[in-house]
C-alpha cells in the first residue's frame, strides 16, 4: 500500500526538514532486495566498487524499479509536487564494526542544484540503529543561509572530500533517525545531517534516493542527468537516464559511466584535491 502523509507530517517536514520513520516495504521484500545486492557483491569479491555506489539505478534493474515505485513516490509528490526526477541513487554501506562515519554537512553545498525542494529518501535494507550508526539530523537547519564547510579528507569519512560543517556542533540538539528493515526517512538536502560508525555485528546497508522537481537546474556543470520517475519534464535541464532492461544492461551501463563521472566532477568542484576512485 502507498503512503499518504498527514497534514501534521507535512507541517513537520516544512518546519524541521525531515520525516521518520515511514514504513515503506514489508520486511520479506526488503530482505530479498538486500539478497540481490549481496549476491552481486559476492560475484565480484564481496563489495561494491566505488563507482557502483552512485547512479546505481542504472546498474540494477531492481533499484530502477524502486525509484519508480508508488510507495516511494507518493509521499515525495506530496512534498515537492507531481513531476519528479530522481537525480541520484547512492548505497551507504558500513561493514560490521566499521569506523566509517559521515561528518556533519549539508548536501546543498556540493550538489550544484538550484532548488530548495531537493530531498533525500533513505531506505534501510538492514537495521539502521543507534549502534549501527543511524543518521542524525539538526532540525531546522534547512532554512536560512548554508553553513560554512571545510574539506578534511578523513580516511574513514564516507563523504567525497570529508566535507564538514565548520565550528562546534551542539549534539544535544540532534535528532536520531533509527530505521528498521524496510523503513524510510525523508530529509531536505539543505538539512545538516551526519552518522556515526557501525558498532553492531551486522552490515548497515541503506540506499538513498535523491528527488527534485524538473524546474531545478544544475548550476555547477554544463551536463547532468536524472531519471524522470513521475509526471513530465517541461524544462529540459537534465538528460533523461535510460531505463535498464535488466541488471548491467549494456546501454544503461554505458550511460552510467558518463553520469557517474559527471557526479564526481560536480561534488569535487572547487576542491583542492579529488580523491575519487572511479
Amino acid at each position: 500500500m502507498s503512503v499518504t502523509l498527514t497534514a501534521e507530517q507535512i507541517e513537520q517536514y516544512e518546519t524541521d526538514g525531515y520525516l521518520t520513520p515511514i514504513r515503506m516495504l514489508p520486511e520479506a521484500e526488503t530482505v530479498a532486495l538486500r539478497a540481490k545486492l549481496e549476491a552481486f557483491e559476492a560475484k565480484q569479491g564481496g563489495k561494491l566498487e566505488p563507482i557502483q555506489r552512485s547512479k546505481s539505478h542504472l546498474l540494477f534493474k531492481w533499484l530502477d524499479d524502486l525509484i519508480r515505485d508508488p510507495r516511494v513516490l507518493d509521499p515525495i509528490a506530496q512534498l515537492i509536487g507531481p513531476n519528479i526526477f530522481c537525480w541520484n541513487t547512492l548505497f551507504w554501506i558500513k561493514e560490521a564494526h566499521s569506523p566509517s562515519f559521515v561528518s556533519w554537512h549539508q548536501d546543498t553545498k556540493y550538489w550544484g542544484l538550484s532548488s530548495d525542494k531537493v530531498l533525500t529518501a533513505w531506505l534501510a535494507l538492514s537495521p539502521a540503529s543507534h549502534e549501527s550508526g543511524c543518521m542524525r539530523v539538526m532540525p531546522g537547519t534547512h532554512v536560512g543561509e548554508v553553513l560554512k564547510h571545510e574539506d578534511r579528507y578523513h580516511e574513514d569519512n564516507m563523504l567525497t572530500r570529508g566535507q564538514e560543517i565548520y565550528g562546534e556542533i551542539d549534539e544535544t540538539r540532534a535528532a536520531h533517525m533509527p530505521l528498521r528493515i524496510g523503513e524510510m526517512s525523508i530529509h531536505n538536502y539543505r538539512l545538516a545531517h551526519a552518522s556515526g560508525p557501525n558498532k553492531s555485528n551486522d552490515r548497515r546497508i541503506g540506499v538513498s534516493m535523491h528527488s527534485l522537481p524538473p524546474e531545478t537546474a544544475q548550476i555547477v556543470s554544463d551536463w547532468d542527468s536524472a531519471a524522470l520517475v513521475r509526471g513530465e519534464d517541461l524544462y529540459g535541464n537534465f538528460s533523461h537516464t535510460p531505463v535498464p532492461s535488466g541488471d548491467l544492461d549494456e546501454v544503461a551501463v554505458e550511460f552510467h559511466a558518463k553520469a557517474a563521472q559527471a557526479i564526481q566532477e560536480i561534488v569535487y568542484a572547487g576542491a583542492e584535491r579529488n580523491t575519487a576512485k572511479l
